[in-house]
């Protein structure tokens, strides 16, 4: 069910299925938790739950609903620990960080993201350890500490190459794609600075190695219009947005919405251009109320 439940969302966004999946939440699995098991069961169900209520803290985050979103997260990590499972541990705290790199807290995003690095320092998956190291990158990256940005951000590439011929497992981490950290990492590399290499990547993302979901497809879309822009080529940013709006029509997601008001304000200054103005006549009925 939260496979099921997390496909819905990885495509349209985490508005679509979020009270579906409490709905499953409150109604199904708390019963369960309130049973009699053996402990190898009740390890196993609280590793499961931990799972499905990280989907609904992603769900809400994604619904721009942050407070909401962080008290999830917390549960989530409170049922890993309960579970003895460390790599949902991590990615309940992984959560946390992207929040706060998200929200700009730069000390409690680079402290929480060397905590979820730390946690899952164990883990044999490569996926899951390219996943956090390269959260690590991007708070360090905020932070101002181009050493450490660019140290995990090697770490992660070192992992996620030992994974490019293994299938992705059944948990969160194990999904990390090349292509997904193809564009976390070329937005790591903007934060610092490098906007060739940065362009890169993100065309990396998008070209080669592909990208499943239509949600993730329009947001590095997005990121890649700005970068053009702030790289002064404005006919490939605008030709990068076109296929932003396209891709984005029927997501409900706040990162869109951020990303749509992103680009309608950048494009303000282009009034005389016929195909910029097109542009953000298009994206208003996607700017966040």
């Amino acid at each position: 069910m939260t496979q099921r439940l997390g496909d819905a969302a990885a495509e349209l966004g985490g508005g679509h299925a979020r009270h579906l999946a409490v709905r499953y939440l409150a109604d199904d699995v708390a019963p369960w938790l309130d049973g009699t098991y053996t402990e190898p069961t009740g390890r196993a169900l609280f590793a499961a739950t931990s799972e499905l209520v990280h989907l609904v803290g992603w769900m809400a985050q994604d619904e721009g609903k942050d407070g909401l979103a962080q008290r999830y997260y917390g549960h989530a990590y409170r049922l890993a620990t309960e579970a003895g499972d460390p790599e949902l541990a991590a990615t309940a705290l992984r959560g946390l960080a992207v929040q706060a790199i998200e929200l700009g807290h730069r000390a409690v995003a680079l402290r929480i993201s060397e905590k979820c690095a730390e946690t899952a320092q164990h883990l044999e998956d490569p996926r899951a350890v390219s996943y956090y190291r390269t959260t690590l990158a991007d708070a360090a990256a905020l932070d101002g500490d181009r050493r450490l940005a660019t140290r995990a951000l090697a770490d992660s590439r070192s992992a996620i190459e030992r994974a490019s011929d293994a299938p992705p497992g059944d948990s969160w981490a194990s999904h990390f794609s090349v292509g997904r950290w193809a564009h976390h990492s070329g937005m790591i590399l903007a934060r610092l600075g490098d906007l060739d290499s940065a362009t890169e990547h993100l065309g990396q993302a998008l070209d080669i190695h592909g990208l499943d979901r239509r949600r993730s497809r329009a947001i590095v879309l997005a990121d890649l219009g700005q970068i053009h822009l702030r790289r002064g080529d404005l006919d490939a940013a605008l030709s990068a947005w076109g296929a932003f709006l396209e891709c984005s029509d029927g997501i409900r997601s706040v990162k869109v919405g951020h990303a749509a008001r992103d680009m309608y304000a950048r494009l303000d200054r282009y009034q005389g251009v016929a195909e910029a103005v097109e542009l953000r006549d298009r994206a208003e009925p996607l700017l966040p109320t």
